[in-house]
């Protein structure tokens, strides 16, 4: 909607975790390079932790990415299934045909073949499962299970837990004490500091094709930082309706009023949490509105 008032070839803040927007923080990269040091080392069990919206399932999605041809990666991105079902779900991701209604034996026979036969290519095999907090523990204790396959020299299963900070507490519990003792990296993924922000938020304009100096004030910043507390996910959606209501009102320059606007309409901020949700002013809608017709207007006559 507003890409070619500010000169940008797409929107900056969305909120799907793309890998061409990852933003090497302090505390992103270190824990980047926390994963890669753990991945190569062999390690059985890695844990990643952060609150909603630090940027984890992005990490994840990196980290693959990074990993190279060395390593074959399955990615569960919803594991709260029950243990048979897991494995089937790692069987999937494998790529192992199975026959139907296949039996537990043979479920774990056919894992089991597929991982020593990506060994014998050289291949280390890892599992990386987001929301991990959703684990069921009797599936945690199956996962477990895995990682005893081995050869000689290394695991034949590497797994990666990223989840909340509840997954800790979890992983407190005296059933799955022996998985806990496995997790010989971690990392707590925190929010943005105040510079980072700054940083960030250019980072992510200039990926999208924003060529001039500074769109955001360095109030707009602070207000950003204050009501965001450094969150990624809540500095995004801030930044993305600040930049609507600066189009809407035909500036060039988004501005800490503005993002205190953005704010008053997201519940999740202080602002709109101790407020209550409030709309964007309706000037500004109308002129988005008629922008946004415009726009498609143009779009069908083309």
């Amino acid at each position: 909607m507003y890409g070619a008032h500010f000169g940008l070839r797409e929107a900056p803040f969305g909120i799907t975790p793309d890998t061409s927007y990852f933003f090497g923080s302090p505390g992103s990269q270190e824990a980047l390079n926390t994963l890669l040091v753990a991945a190569r080392n062999g390690e059985g069990f890695i844990k990643i932790t952060g609150e909603v919206g630090t940027g984890k399932t992005l990490l994840c999605r990196k980290f693959m990415a990074t990993l190279g041809d060395g390593f074959v990666t399955a990615y569960i991105p919803n594991p709260f299934l029950e243990a048979r079902t897991l494995m089937l779900a790692l069987a999937d991701e494998l790529e192992i045909k199975l026959e139907k209604d296949v039996d537990q034996h043979r479920l774990l026979k056919s894992i089991t073949e597929r991982l020593l036969e990506l060994a014998g290519q050289g291949k280390r095999v890892l599992l990386c499962l987001d929301e991990a907090q959703a684990i069921p523990v009797e599936s945690l204790e199956a996962l477990r299970l895995l990682t005893n396959l081995e050869t000689e020299k290394r695991k034949l299963l590497q797994i990666v837990l990223f989840g909340q900070p509840e997954l800790n507490r979890k992983l407190e519990l005296e059933s799955i004490r022996q998985l806990a003792q496995r997790i010989t990296f971690h990392y707590h993924l925190g929010p943005l500091s105040r510079d980072d922000l700054d940083f960030y938020v250019a980072h992510r304009l200039r990926v999208a094709g924003f060529a001039g100096a500074r769109l955001f004030s360095g109030g707009a910043i602070a207000k950003l930082y204050k009501a965001s507390s450094g969150v990624p996910r809540l500095v995004n959606v801030l930044a993305h309706k600040a930049l609507m209501l600066c189009y809407g009102e035909g500036g060039h320059s988004v501005t800490r009023a503005h993002v205190n606007a953005a704010a008053r309409d997201t519940l999740a901020t202080s602002a709109g949490g101790k407020r209550g949700r409030r709309l964007l002013p309706w000037a500004a809608l109308g002129a988005l509105l008629a922008g946004a017709a415009a726009s498609v207007g143009w779009v069908i006559t083309r």
